[in-house]
């Protein structure tokens, strides 16, 4: 492992609750400072002050990571205010109750791909100039296992989006691998967060007590963050290790 993280500059996207709260502990209990941004800022704030009581320093701002221009003025003010950011986690994702290809409106359509696919581009355009310069960095993209197999459950946007945004982090390595900047594709199974909740038909409380929580992807979110610059983790795939079936079989 390489040297822990304090002092690092990490910057988390969707830290208002779920994985990106989790990561922002996680981040803040090594050391680092974070940057934080969500689109609810009551929420958003809780966690803040949460965070500053592990004696790290905090930015927190409230914005939608489809708002290219906003965007843009975050990452500014991290620069301004804690320095280059070190790490980069777009967590920020959306679905809809509407999931289907005939079902879905395009109005829903748009605004998942926005915030699931353009969203994490957004970011990564943003930060990559101040990485280049600082000689390297690490973007860290949560996907999904839609990402890996389209299904009705997770609906047609959903899984179109996290493909892209997994061709989006192996585009990164492609092409940015010369400057010392790297990427990760984080493919988590079920997590017991909010967005189950959204589901047409949501989870029963027996699937929701095997899912992960969000503390097991932000601890493979430090996991990475802490590797060498030597080592590029391109994609990890993390599943709950049971299912209803096992259970059953039992």
């Amino acid at each position: 492992m390489s040297d822990d993280l304090t002092g690092k500059v990490v910057v988390i996207t969707g830290a208002s609750g779920g994985i990106g709260e989790g990561t922002a502990y996680a981040m803040a209990a090594e050391g680092a400072n974070v940057a934080l941004l969500a689109r609810r800022p009551e929420p958003l704030e809780r966690v803040a002050a949460k965070a500053r009581k592990l004696g790290v320093e905090v930015l927190a701002q409230a914005g939608d990571v489809s708002d290219r221009a906003s965007v843009a003025e975050f990452v500014d003010q991290i620069e301004h205010e804690l320095g280059v950011p070190d790490v980069l986690v777009n967590n920020a994702g959306i679905n809809t109750v509407l999931r289907g290809v005939s079902d879905i409106t395009m109005e829903d359509w748009d605004q998942v791909v926005d915030v699931n696919l353009t969203g994490p581009f957004n970011l990564v355009r943003a930060v990559l100039p101040a990485m280049k310069r600082n000689g390297g960095g690490l973007i860290i993209n949560i996907v999904s296992l839609a990402g890996k197999t389209a299904s009705t459950l997770a609906g047609a946007a959903y899984s179109a989006s996290k493909f892209g945004l997994a061709g989006l982090t192996e585009s990164i390595n492609d092409e940015e691998r010369k400057h010392g900047i790297r990427a990760t594709a984080i493919f988590p199974g079920e997590v017991d967060t909010p967005i189950l909740a959204g589901r047409p038909d949501p989870p029963s409380p027996d699937q929701v007590a095997l899912a992960l929580q969000a503390e097991d992807v932000a601890a493979a979110v430090v996991f990475v963050s802490k590797l060498p610059p030597r080592a590029c983790v391109p994609e990890m795939l993390i599943r709950p290790s049971r299912t209803l079936d096992d259970l059953e079989k039992n």
